[in-house]
Formats: C-alpha cells, structure tokens, sequence
C-alpha cells in the first residue's frame, strides 16, 4: 500500500487527505503540495482496524495537542489508562501516546488503540526495554533484533507514528560522559539507548539499520516521530552541544526518510528559558527545514512542581506562536507522579489554550473567530453563549453558577461586578441621555 507521501508525490488525493482540507479549510493542492514536500504529515497506519479521527500536522494547519498515557514499571492499573484516553477524547486530544513501560504491554496498547480512536503514538524501546526485563531479567541485556522487531510489533499493530531515538549515536553516548550537564538525559528512550550502546560499545540499532525501518514504516505508512534524546531536562541545560548536534544527525536521517516516502516529525525540547523559546523554534526550524517540529512544553522554569502544565503551557504557547506544530502536554503531576485522569484533563485543557494561543499569531484571521463570538458574548451579557464557547464548558458552568449566588439567565450581571457590570451601566447610561434628550 502506497504512504501518504507517495501518494501527494504522484498528485493523488487520499480520502484523509480530503478529510483533513475539509477540517482545516484549506485546498487539497495546498495540502497535497505540503504533504509531497514534507511540511505536513498525516499519521495512519494503514493497518489501523480502528476508524478513527486522523488530523493533519505541520505547516499553515492548527497547532495539535499531543496526550501522554500509560502505565509505569511501579504502577500499572489498565482501566485508569482506558479513562484517561477518553478524557483526551473528551476534552480535544489530537493525538495520543501510549507511554507504558510496565504491565502487559501487548494488551495494553491493543485496549487502548480500541478506545483512543484519535491518532496513536508509542516508543517502541520501552517495549524492548520490558521484554529485556521479562528474558534476561536486565533489560541492558536485550539485542538489536530485540530493538528492530519492537519497532515492527508496534507497526503492525496499527500504531500511527513511533517516538524512535534514532539521533544519538555511539560518539554522542560517549561525549555524554564528558560533557557536564546539570540534569543528565532526562529521555528515558534516550537514556535506555545510551546505555546499551555504552555497555556493548555498539551502535545505536535505530540509527544503525534506519533505512530498514524505512521499509517497514513505509510498508504500514507509520510515521517516524525522531525522538530528542538528548533534550535538556533543566533550563540550565537548554541549546548545549549535545542537543545541537543530535538535531543535526536527526535532520540528515530525516531526508533518508522522505526519499523513501516516509512522513516525519521531529521532537524538540524539554527545558528552556523564556527568553531562548523563539531563537530555539528557528534554530531547529533552520536545520530541518519545514518539517512539523513537535515540542515537549518547554518548561521555562524548573521550580513549578505541582504546576508544570502551566509553566510549560507558557513556553508551548510561545513555541506555537513561533512555528511549532504540536505540542505534547505536561500534567500537573509532571516530576512528581503518573499522572491520574484529572491530571491529563487539566494538562490538556492548559495546552488546548496554548496551542489556541499560538494560532491567533500564526493563523490569526481563521484562529480569531472563535475569540471574537466570546466577546460579542461578553459584550451583550449572553451567557448561555459565553459558556457554550468556553473552552471547557463544564467547568465554566459550575464555576458560574456554583458560587456567590450567581443569577441565572442572560442579560444579568454575574458575583464579581454585580451593579456596577461595564456592560450594565454604560448602556443605561445611554439610555438615561437618550430619554433625557427627547423629553426636553
């Protein structure tokens, strides 16, 4: 079966395609150029038994929001993992990743490929990572066939697009021991990958046999997402040599993929001060061209714990505004704990403001409908309107109505300015000077 890029190549329309020009109101010649020359992706493994709600991403589309889920080596609870996919479904996740690392990995991402029916991302090494753990009893001790043939499971699964570390190679895993770095590698793909090459003095197998990983995602059309392993996982960290040059291997092995008719998308960081975000976006932008660039927050400060969905919706809001194209939430729980359903609610919810954010910059006259219907809302004291248009409805509602003795209806002013509402008292005011005027 023929990719999504293939296809554009020869100037032949998928119906995803057709479905995502429709979605973002732009022309199929539009689309069919970006997706040819790389700019956009569609991610659909054509294995995928699931009908699900695919999107586009990449250049002149919306920003995306990205939801992280999955069990961990210490904790694995699969019904909790199946209810925090529906709330991604529920509150307007784009995409999805399963991220578990413990547990039954197989069922896991069968149950929830059934039930996130949105695109589906995984991190093939941590399958190989678990089965190192299951066989050897040390997941060090896996193979590279154990990395290739984790790679192959998840695509013929039906798995839409793969985190892959194909970028740090065996000089980088060894520059890593000598340059000083305050937090490490903080990627745990990256940090398994270093390691195993470290122990066995080998290269990295993805990075090794990436033209075999070709074939097989341009078999299942599954898209590459080259992973950033080498990410700084502290501000004081951000733009050191080692994430530049990952970059750069990245954005080679990037034009091996597109000769091959593969889709790609590139991750960035991480951690970053407010001030390198901008210079950060046109940096990677520099080295891998238009190629949609997928970013982990960033964080722009460290000391956040308990709220790093809003100090990474900081820096993801900057980043979308600059050029990024997906954004990849953080929760609440973030350094602390895995996340619980409430925690991927609010994460997305802060990234679905950030991602909207970005678009009143980057596609201001689509983008800016929506805020101008809420200030027309505003304005005339309809709130029916304003909650509806609430980016979490729910909440707003309850927030309304549940305290200080809010009136119902429209046309009344709400607990925070009572009589003296802006939009009460001029109007009256026009109409005291209306009446005034005719009566003399």
């Amino acid at each position: 079966m023929s990719t999504q890029m293939a296809s554009a190549r020869r100037g032949v329309a998928t119906d995803e395609m057709i479905q995502v020009a429709k979605d973002e109101d732009v022309s199929l010649d539009f689309l069919i150029q970006r997706i040819a020359n790389g700019s956009i992706i569609i991610p659909k493994n054509n294995s995928r038994k699931q009908k699900i709600k695919f999107v586009g991403i990449g250049k002149g589309l919306k920003t995306k929001v990205n939801v992280n889920i999955g069990t961990s080596t210490l904790y694995q609870n699969l019904d909790e993992e199946i209810s925090k996919a529906k709330v991604a479904l529920d509150y307007g996740g784009d995409t999805i990743m399963d991220l578990s690392d413990g547990g039954d990995l197989n069922l896991i991402r069968e149950k929830l490929l059934e039930t996130a029916t949105i695109t589906f991302g995984t991190v093939p090494i941590y399958q190989a990572y678990a089965y190192g753990v299951e066989k050897y009893k040390n997941p060090l001790n896996i193979t590279e066939d154990d990395f290739l043939n984790a790679f192959e499971k998840h695509a013929k699964d039906g798995v839409d697009y793969t985190t892959i570390h194909s970028g740090i190679t065996l000089n980088l895993a060894k520059r890593i021991m000598e340059v000083k770095r305050h937090a490490g590698i903080v990627s745990k793909g990256g940090t398994i990958t270093a390691a195993w090459m470290l122990k066995y003095e080998k290269e990295n197998p993805y990075h090794k046999h990436f033209d075999y990983l070709c074939e097989i995602a341009r078999k299942y059309d599954v898209t590459f997402s080259l992973g950033d392993a080498l990410r700084p996982g502290s501000i004081l960290d951000s733009h050191d040599e080692l994430q530049v040059e990952e970059m750069i291997n990245v954005s080679r092995l990037t034009k091996r993929a597109h000769k091959m008719d593969v889709q790609v998308m590139i991750e960035g960081p991480g951690h970053v001060p407010l001030n390198e975000i901008s210079a950060n976006v046109r940096l990677a932008k520099s080295l891998i061209g238009e190629v949609p660039y997928y970013v982990l927050g960033p964080l722009v400060t460290d000391i956040a714990s308990g709220y790093d969905h809003i100090a990474s919706a900081i820096g993801a809001a900057i980043s979308a505004s600059e050029g990024v194209d997906l954004l990849c939430y953080l929760t609440p729980a973030e350094h602390l704990a895995l996340p619980n359903t409430k925690d991927v609610k609010d994460g997305l919810i802060a990234y679905k403001i950030a991602a909207h954010a970005g678009d009143l910059v980057k596609l201001r006259e689509k983008a800016i409908k929506w805020d101008m219907e809420m200030t027309n809302a505003r304005r005339t004291l309809n709130w029916e309107k304003q909650l509806e248009l609430s980016i979490d409805p729910e909440n707003a509602k309850k927030i309304h109505y549940g305290q200080n003795g809010q009136m119902e209806g429209n046309n009344v002013p709400c607990t925070m300015c009572g009589s003296a509402c802006v939009y009460l008292m001029l109007p009256q005011q026009r109409k005291y000077i209306k009446e005034t005027t005719e009566t003399e």
